[in-house]
């Protein structure tokens, strides 16, 4: 039997060898890329088999960078809206195009390795290029967002702001809610010094809030008497001194502003009338402090009765304007930033009356004298 020559004998053996380690490689490769791929993105979908786990794994580690960094650290959150039915490719599409993650592709691969792709929630989320696309993912698994948000509109009285609590997804009742913020004896840090038993009606500032599911009614009342107190600038309360008024009269004269304009622009114009009418001691005749007076009306199934009648003008209250000279003896509504910033700098004006124009754009008309006021009128 000849023998095979001495070279081909070690290129065999060397061969042998090298497939030898080759297989256990792929061995190891087959055990270890699962096992660390599992460690980074968590356990993969049962309904890959062991192959495709492999393969998965493979893909998600060489991508992990693209999957743990977020496109744009600290960038602001915005609402996203994944549509009922909406297929995972169209969800990760327009999650791209719309500047959300970098790399649409890492991100279908981690859905279909982790089965993520098939959990996808119908809803609105917060998510920003602030988070990773892992986190982005995640937080589309949960439906019920652990935040909410929630809207305060200038112009609302307190009973409109609780009227909005039931659809906000916060825990609290509309009635925990009034309890904290008409009692006298609240707990709350203010912004300014209160008279006597008044409650925090206006105080509360217009604006969308971003708050935990979980927050207690006193977190989110302190939350917007701390926002008015960021609004009431060293300016802003210089200008309340030059027109002779306290920072809480300034927010009272701000709350009717509110409730009588339309257009923020007349704003300082009908803040002028009511600062000249005051100068002479005249009564304010102000719609919105009767209705606030008059308070809800069922029949139409609203707080603020419109139009008013003669007998309506005549309701006894210390809110009513027509009867009571002065400024009612706290805020009607929630004055927004514009409103406040006409009282601390009204139009210069020789006017005393305005009514609303006749042509529904909601303007007004402006006079000197009462004569004038008169010829105003509506045909």
């Amino acid at each position: 039997m000849k023998r095979l020559p001495t070279c081909l004998s070690t290129f065999l053996f060397v061969s042998i060898l090298v497939a030898c380690l080759a297989g256990v490689l792929i061995l190891a490769g087959a055990w270890l890329l699962p096992q660390q791929a599992a460690q980074a993105f968590g356990p993969p979908s049962p309904a890959l088999s062991p192959v495709q786990r492999l393969i998965y794994a493979a893909r998600l580690l060489s991508q992990q960078s693209a999957l743990t960094q977020p496109l744009q650290p600290g960038a602001a959150t915005r609402v996203f809206e994944v549509q009922l039915g909406e297929p995972a490719s169209s969800v990760i599409e327009r999650l791209y195009r719309e500047g959300f993650i970098a790399n649409a592709q890492a991100l279908r691969i981690y859905l279909q390795y982790s089965g993520l792709d098939t959990t996808l929630q119908a809803g609105k989320y917060w998510i920003g290029p602030g988070l990773s696309p892992l986190q982005i993912a995640q937080t589309m698994q949960d439906a019920t967002p652990s935040h909410v948000r929630f809207g305060i509109l200038a112009g609302w009285r307190l009973e409109e702001i609780a009227a909005a609590l039931p659809t906000s997804g916060l825990a609290f009742s509309p009635q925990e809610f009034l309890a904290a913020a008409q009692s006298s004896a609240h707990p709350y840090q203010l912004p300014f010094e209160l008279p006597e038993r008044a409650s925090i009606e206006g105080l509360l500032f217009p604006d969308i809030y971003r708050l935990p599911r979980d927050i207690k009614v006193q977190e989110l009342v302190q939350m917007t008497l701390d926002h008015l107190a960021l609004k009431l600038s060293p300016e802003m309360l210089a200008g309340f001194d030059r027109q002779g008024l306290s920072p809480y009269q300034a927010i009272i004269l701000a709350s009717i502003i509110e409730r009588e304009a339309v257009v923020d622009e007349e704003m300082p114009l009908i803040a002028s009338v009511f600062i000249n009418r005051l100068a002479v001691n005249m009564k304010l005749d102000s719609d919105p402090t009767v209705q606030y007076a008059l308070g809800y009306n069922p029949a139409q199934n609203t707080w603020w009765t419109n139009p008013l009648s003669a007998q309506d003008l005549e309701f006894d209250s210390p809110y009513n304007t027509y009867i009571y000279p002065g400024l009612p003896p706290g805020p009607i509504a929630t004055p927004g930033l514009a409103a406040l910033q006409a009282v601390a700098s009204p139009a210069e004006s020789s006017y005393y009356y305005f009514r609303a124009l006749c042509d529904g754009s909601g303007k007004h008309a402006f006079a000197e004298t009462f004569e004038q006021h008169l010829q105003n009128a509506c045909p």
